[in-house]
């Protein structure tokens, strides 16, 4: 098998541990190119292809990790990862791990750890590699790692929302949701949304958000009630899509833009946070990205002719 093969083999599993240790799609997929660079450019062949890569990737986000909590702490309101659509990596024995790891509430729990703790807790509890293998790839003793390991864990537990729910009763969930949204019905939605909902929204001081955080259902439902039959008035379209393994949305633009990605977490059959990514540079990834000023210029000058 020559390096091309080895590496395209293994591509998929690199940007996997790669985005779970950055929350940044844009991030892991440079941090997978730099691999292949390094990989490529190795005088000498390794002996285990999997080894080199993961440990290469490892520590390379690792390193950009560490650089960009120094931006996150001066990034403009809350900061959410970058939505990943579909995880590239599948294995159908850890299927559970995988989903878990890759939700919007996992990887913001995964931002309170150190980049050390962070890395561990991935390579160990998401892809189950072997604690000789996780020493190699963050460069600590094996005893090192399993403390690591524990605070992790700790961390982990403490604030994953745990919560069981069929695939199809979730995107059900979901569609009921948009479509209530659309009509604006706040009844609708109110039944939908648990008591203590949260919306928040994540522009990083770049495009106009729905609001600062909103709490309760009453007040989420009457915000999105107000403001989305608008947006679907002048053309705006809100396609049900899976977001970060959980239930979620891609709003669009009269021209088919992106505009926005909803991100819903659900327990308990109802939806407890909606997580709204409006921050351009978060959305390129997806495609064409609209001008999100203008569509809210759009919506009010469409109010002020309704008056």
């Amino acid at each position: 098998m020559s390096k091309v093969e080895e590496f395209e083999d293994l591509r998929s599993l690199l940007f996997s541990i790669a985005y779970r240790i950055l929350g940044s799609v844009s991030e892991a997929e440079d941090a997978v190119q730099e691999t292949w660079l390094r990989f490529d450019a190795s005088a000498t062949r390794a002996t285990s292809a999997k080894a080199f890569l993961s440990t290469t990737v490892t520590r390379l986000s690792i390193d950009v990790l560490r650089s960009a909590r120094v931006r996150r702490e001066e990034y403009v309101g809350p900061w959410f990862p970058e939505p990943l659509l579909s995880d590239p990596y599948q294995d159908p024995a850890r299927s559970t791990e995988l989903a878990d790891s890759v939700s919007m509430a996992a990887l913001l729990l995964l931002e309170r750890l150190s980049p050390l703790e962070r890395s561990v807790f991935v390579l160990r509890e998401v892809f189950a590699f072997g604690f000789d293998e996780v020493a190699t790839a963050v460069g600590r003793s094996e005893a090192a790692c399993r403390q690591l390991l524990v605070r992790a864990r700790r961390h982990m537990e403490a604030g994953q929302p745990r919560f069981q729910a069929d695939r199809r009763e979730r995107q059900e969930l979901a569609t009921r949701f948009l479509g209530a949204m659309k009509d604006g019905d706040i009844t609708g939605l109110q039944r939908l949304l648990a008591a203590d909902v949260r919306l928040v929204g994540d522009s990083g001081g770049k495009a106009p958000r729905l609001a600062k955080a909103v709490t309760g259902a009453e007040n989420v439902a009457r915000l999105l009630a107000s403001a989305f039959p608008w947006l679907f008035r002048i053309g705006v379209s809100a396609e049900p899509h899976d977001v970060n393994g959980e239930p979620g949305a891609i709003v669009r633009d009269p021209d088919g833009r992106v505009l926005h990605v909803l991100a819903f977490e659900l327990s308990g059959g109802l939806i407890r946070t909606i997580r709204s990514v409006v921050n351009p540079d978060k959305l390129a990834h997806l495609g064409p990205v609209a001008d999100a000023w203008a569509v809210d210029r759009e919506v009010r000058e469409a109010r002020r002719a309704a008056r």
